[in-house]
């Protein structure tokens, strides 16, 4: 998680150390939890059933790191790191902002040349939404609300996230990574009904920016806004959706819940990621974002932030049904650089212990990595997220140091770094040992998204699709998703009088799938009228051929509210490859008549 100010944020990630004052050396033993390390770890799944990568991600578990503009040769000099990682910070309209940093965004231009010249991928942390104004002033949760709701505000933010995709597109043969909003996301969960994101305000379409038209005032609207900006300017950038574990309203880090309540809360925070209608390419999450040793003896929490092997289980477990459940791989981002071994590393400012580096680093067997790698994890990005946290590097200023050891962390230091170099050496220890490899393979890159349509007329008896739905006895309904009812076949339909304007539109997750593999068709609907219906969606070859048709029975639409529907569906074995296209229909119930008629509603592709 992320509780910092603009000047905090920006002065850890550009190594410029600010801190008030000195905190004294602290040599008292760390407390860590006695806590229950016998969760069951989670059925590893296998590689026919994982996301599959974004295209052109490295087939190996790859690490990263936080680093500044103008590090990224020495990084490299260190160790054949795959990622680096800088915060997009400041606000959108208060002057400071990234964009501001070099005329003209060219703080991001010069990021991106500074990797790409050392063979590293670009990471951005775009987190500007509660540093805007108004919502500036405010609490984080409320700020952040506020700000989706300002006209004004979206105004400026979707203007300074255009200009990055503008900066990033001019790299068309570069991979860069954007991560979104880390926090924003769990924020607007929270606030969701029934963990729908069409529930919670958001402006959107009603900014007036061309691109956005149509999108509905929702969070729905603003995740796929971002994709549209994304798809729009910079189709080489990597999206990434942050998935905070605290959204769902329960934190597993201190609630070690038992494994049923694990499964119903990443089904919980799966559900409303899949409400927004949006397909990211990626997912991040946070582990701790500080080191145990800084929030036990700055933030005075008695040792509570510290990991066991219950809550590396319980991560596992429940990344893997997120993953599962959201086809989307997973990048855990942000991880403290503290250990338990190096006489450097004493509880002091820029030394504080932890033990995530070791869990996942100092493990010779690799078990670790690999319960993470078989949950869906593809990276493992490290970093502090204050000032003051440990570092990597010479953070602090003052060389070698081995003070006397505390809490059996003995090693003489091997380097100036402020963790004693413990982290770069189990970094180059891990690469020499070969890079773990990912089971799946990335697909080819998807065509560009759809345009939303809109049905400005009522579909006529005589318009209306001459295809006659067949049941498909063939859907994989993931718990979280309402079950598919069985009805008689629809006959020709006759539309209503007095139905106006529609906006329907469906996306294919993943857009690119085998045949016989699982795939979530999205599809939201919006309704000039309240009523209640029969949500069609039906699956077409090129030849206009049907290959697959789902519905759902008595579903309420309020008018002008967007809702979202998702239909589970496995593809038939043996299924050419090709793209193909999804219709979106909606009827009276009992098939009787027909609302709406989106003949072109998305897209999706079966892969060879």
């Amino acid at each position: 998680m992320i509780r910092s100010n603009f000047l905090r944020v920006r002065a850890c990630l550009t190594r410029t150390l600010i801190v008030a004052g000195v905190l004294a050396a602290v040599l008292v033993p760390a407390v860590q939890r006695q806590r229950s390390s016998e969760a069951a770890a989670p059925a590893a799944p296998s590689a026919a059933t994982l996301p599959a990568l974004p295209v052109g991600w490295p087939s190996t578990v790859q690490i990263g790191l936080a680093s500044s503009s103008g590090d990224a040769a020495a990084m490299k000099g260190v160790a054949p790191y795959a990622f680096r990682y800088q915060y997009l910070a400041g606000g959108v309209n208060t002057g400071t902002g990234w964009a501001n940093w070099n005329a003209n965004g060219g703080f991001v231009t010069n990021y991106i040349q500074d990797s790409i010249s050392s063979n590293i991928t670009p990471v951005f942390s775009y987190y500007m939404m509660y540093q805007s104004a108004p919502g500036n002033t405010q609490a984080e949760s409320a700020g952040v609300y506020n700000n989706l709701a300002n006209t004004s505000t979206m105004q400026s933010y979707f203007a300074d996230m255009k200009l990055f995709f503008q900066k990033a597109g001019a790299f068309p043969n570069n991979k860069v990574v954007l991560h979104d909003e880390p926090d924003l996301w769990g924020f607007i969960e929270q606030r969701a009904t029934g963990d729908n994101a069409a529930s919670v305000a958001v402006k959107v379409g009603s900014t007036g920016i061309p691109e956005l038209a149509g999108l509905p005032d929702n969070a729905s609207g603003f995740a796929r806004g971002i994709i549209k900006l994304r798809d729009t300017y910079a189709r080489n950038v990597v999206l990434a959706y942050h998935m905070s574990n605290w959204g769902t309203g329960t934190d597993l880090t201190t609630a070690n819940p038992p494994d049923a309540t694990i499964d119903a809360l990443a089904a919980k925070a799966a559900n409303f990621y899949n409400s927004l209608g949006a397909r990211f390419d990626l997912t991040f999450v946070d582990a701790s974002d500080r080191d145990a040793g800084f929030k036990q003896y700055v933030y005075g929490d008695g040792g509570a932030s510290w990991w066991d092997a219950g809550d590396y289980t319980r991560s596992a477990r429940m990344l893997s049904q997120f993953s599962a459940l959201s086809q989307t791989r997973i990048v855990i981002w942000q991880i403290p650089l503290g250990n338990t071994k190096m006489r450097a590393v004493n509880n002091t400012t820029n030394h504080y212990q932890d033990n995530h580096v070791e869990w996942l680093l100092d493990d010779t067997t690799r078990a670790h990595l690999a319960a993470y790698r078989d949950a869906g994890v593809v990276a493992f990005l490290f970093g502090g997220g204050a000032s003051g946290t440990t570092c990597a590097c010479d953070d602090a200023g003052d060389g070698v140091t081995n003070p006397a050891p505390i809490n059996g962390n003995n090693a003489t230091s091997l380097s100036a770094d402020d963790d004693g170099g413990f982290f770069v050496q189990k970094v180059q220890a891990y690469y020499a040992a070969g890079a773990m490899p990912i089971a799946g393979a990335a697909l080819p890159p998807p065509a560009p998204s759809n345009t939303p349509t809109r049905t400005s007329t009522p579909v006529a008896a005589t318009s209306t699709p001459t295809r006659t739905p067949t049941r498909t006895t063939t859907v994989v309904a993931p718990t979280s998703t309402p079950p598919l009812t069985a009805t008689a076949v629809k006959p020709t339909a006759t539309a209503p009088a007095g139905t106006t304007s529609w906006f329907t539109m469906a996306d294919a997750s993943p857009f690119r799938v085998r045949a016989g593999k699982n795939q979530i068709i999205v599809a939201s609907v919006t309704s000039p009228q309240t009523m209640t219906g029969i949500i069609d969606v039906e699956i077409y070859s090129a030849t206009g051929v049907k290959i697959g048709q789902m519905y759902l029975e008595n579903q309420a639409l309020t008018a002008n509210v967007a809702r979202t529907f998702y239909f589970p569906w496995r593809v038939p074995a043996g299924t050419a490859p090709g793209t193909y296209t999804v219709t979106l229909g909606v009827f009276h119930p009992g098939w009787s008549s027909v609302y709406a008629w989106n003949g072109n509603a998305g897209l999706m592709s079966i892969a060879p």
